[in-house]
């Protein structure tokens, strides 16, 4: 018995069908695309802070603990007032309230409607996820965040 390969058209045919993602999977990606269009709509109805930092205590939120305890920006200050910066498209003003904060407001802006169209489709739009590529952009920016935060600390802003 000989064994042939299958011919491209098999192989099409087999990635196609793969494709299909499962209904935990495309509740996940509809959940996930919706919290983030959601967060940055928020974003987009907040003013931004004039101090770089504190525009989430327009929520209800308390100010920053370590702040009001040490006296000092922990990472994640300045996020919200970033992406509220962001969403009226002033980018430079973003970077300046936390760059990792801008990176991760553009993250959200690529993949909300991504994972939204995607999971109510049934199947990756456009492209499908790379595993390295994600971690690789997660990582990167947690490291930007760090480093703007350590840079902070080290300026004392």
């Amino acid at each position: 018995m000989n064994y042939l390969p299958p011919s491209a058209a098999t192989a099409l045919e087999r990635l196609r069908a793969s494709d299909g993602l499962r209904w935990y999977q495309r509740l996940a990606m509809v959940v996930g695309g919706t919290l983030l269009l959601s967060l940055l709509l928020t974003a987009a109805v907040l003013k931004p802070s004039p101090i770089g930092m504190g525009t989430h205590q327009q929520l209800g939120l308390p100010p920053c603990s370590l702040v009001v305890l040490a006296g000092i920006r922990c990472p994640s200050c300045g996020m919200t007032t970033s992406w509220a910066h962001l969403m009226r498209g002033n980018l430079l003003a973003s970077v300046r309230a936390n760059s990792g904060g801008t990176l991760f407001a553009l993250a959200a802006i690529a993949s909300g409607p991504w994972l939204l169209v995607s999971g109510l489709a049934g199947r990756w739009r456009m492209w499908r996820p790379n595993e390295r590529t994600v971690l690789i952009l997660g990582l990167s920016i947690i490291a930007v965040t760090i480093l703007d935060w350590c840079f902070r600390l080290k300026l004392g802003i």
